[in-house]
């Protein structure tokens, strides 16, 4: 995988770059001076990120997520991550027929839903799945292949299903981890 150099990534005129972040050659940004990328964040082949975003620090993104953070924004906090064909939107068009949809129509002809969406730290969302606008995934979840998250969830739970619902408590050792990291690191 071929990433951006640093002149490379500076030059896109982010909002907030930091240290060692890496970002494939291939991935589509767009909105780049509203979007933050903490240190030590990668972001894969054929990734998509545009609106308002802000992503931590040990972040990654797998090839194929999109991020699209329209006007209310997606957080990312630290140690988070997305697996293959991850989507989180943050809007979402009126599906039921009472309004016309697509970005080629006005606004005075549509009904969207526009509500910002948290990614808690150490949250890792698990291949094929989708976020819904206004879904807060709170600290410590994993979340499984092709769930569909459209309600908030509880810290430290595993959430499979669509609609994606709580199966068990997740361990907390990576915490630990976390410190070793962090010492490692100084």
């Amino acid at each position: 995988m071929a990433y951006l150099s640093e002149k490379e990534l500076k030059d896109l005129g982010f909002k907030y770059l930091g240290s060692n972040v890496k970002v494939s050659d291939k991935a589509s940004i767009y909105n780049c001076n509203i979007i933050s990328i903490g240190d030590n964040s990668r972001i894969d082949d054929f990734c998509v990120i545009s609106g308002k975003v802000n992503i931590g620090e040990n972040v990654h993104l797998a090839p194929f997520t999109l991020l699209a953070g329209g006007e209310k924004g997606i957080i990312m906090d630290d140690f988070s991550g997305c697996a293959y064909h991850v989507q989180i939107f943050t809007q979402s068009d009126d599906y039921s027929g009472r309004t016309l949809t697509n970005p080629t129509i006005p606004a005075s002809f549509k009904k969207e839903t526009k509500k910002e969406i948290r990614i808690g730290r150490h949250v890792i969302i698990g291949t094929s799945s989708i976020v819904f606008p206004g879904v807060e995934i709170a600290d410590g979840c994993s979340v499984g292949a092709m769930s569909l998250v459209n309600k908030s969830t509880e810290e430290w739970g595993i959430y499979v299903g669509n609609p994606a619902r709580r199966v068990k408590e997740r361990k907390k050792d990576l915490l630990k981890l976390e410190e070793k990291y962090k010492e490692s690191v100084r």
